[in-house]
Parts: structure tokens; C-alpha cells; sequence
């Protein structure tokens, strides 16, 4: 379906209130950084693909994107985060390989408490 992004597992929202007199508040969430997107469902669902696949090329074909644009986006998550949430090894023999940081598993792992809340937030929310 050319032109047509493909659905990663986001849906169209992260979270939704209860429908109340056919009136629904719905959110998605993102953390931005000196005015740029730092963090957000899709760069998350993509370091989960990394630590899970050990490749930035693996997690990209995973997940449907461009290798060039999966490597841009980390390449600006590590820049925006002043250290290193991926870290790799290149090519050889074998090929590259890449894994998260420490400091890579406390961004997803703070991404999703702070989704987690996001979530329970939008749910109390009546209108």
C-alpha cells in the first residue's frame, strides 16, 4: 500500500477516556527536548526492537521503516539524551550489532510509567 504508513502496534491513540454523551478525549504522548520529539510510542516500540533483534537493521525490518530513517532516529535520540541510549559495534566478519544502555533502559522504562500514568489520567477524565 504505497503511501500509506504502516501501523506499528500505536493504534490511533494511546489512551482514551470513557465515552461519555458520544464524547471521548483521546491522547497520545510524546517527550520533546530543546523542541524537538525525544521520545515517543513509535522510538520506543524501536529500542524495544533493538534490544530484542541486537540490530538497528533487524529492528527497522521489524517494523515495517527505512533502515536510513531507523538509524536517524537514534541518532537523534542519543543526541537529544547527551549519551548513548544505543550503542553499536559495525560491520566485520559477522556484521554489527547493537544493544541499549543503561541509560537506553531508563528512557523505555520511564516512557512507559509516564504512558502508564497518561493512561490512568485520560481514563479518570469525564465529559
Amino acid at each position: 500500500m504505497k503511501g500509506k504508513k504502516p501501523d506499528h502496534g500505536r493504534g490511533t491513540a494511546l489512551a482514551a477516556s470513557p465515552e461519555s454523551h458520544g464524547t471521548q478525549i483521546k491522547g497520545r504522548l510524546w517527550l520533546e527536548k530543546h523542541g524537538e520529539t525525544f521520545l515517543s510510542w513509535g522510538r520506543v516500540v524501536l529500542l524495544e526492537r533493538i534490544r530484542e533483534t541486537g540490530s538497528i537493521a533487524a529492528a527497522a525490518r521489524a517494523l515495517k521503516m527505512a533502515y536510513s530513517h531507523a538509524w536517524t532516529l537514534v541518532a537523534n535520540m542519543n543526541r537529544l539524551a547527551g549519551e548513548e541510549l544505543v550503542a553499536r559495534t559495525f560491520g566485520g566478519k559477522n556484521g554489527g550489532r547493537a544493544w541499549l544502555t543503561p541509560a537506553g533502559e531508563a528512557a523505555v522504562a520511564q516512557f512507559w510509567e509516564l504512558a502508564t500514568k497518561f493512561q490512568e489520567w485520560l481514563q479518570g477524565q469525564d465529559t
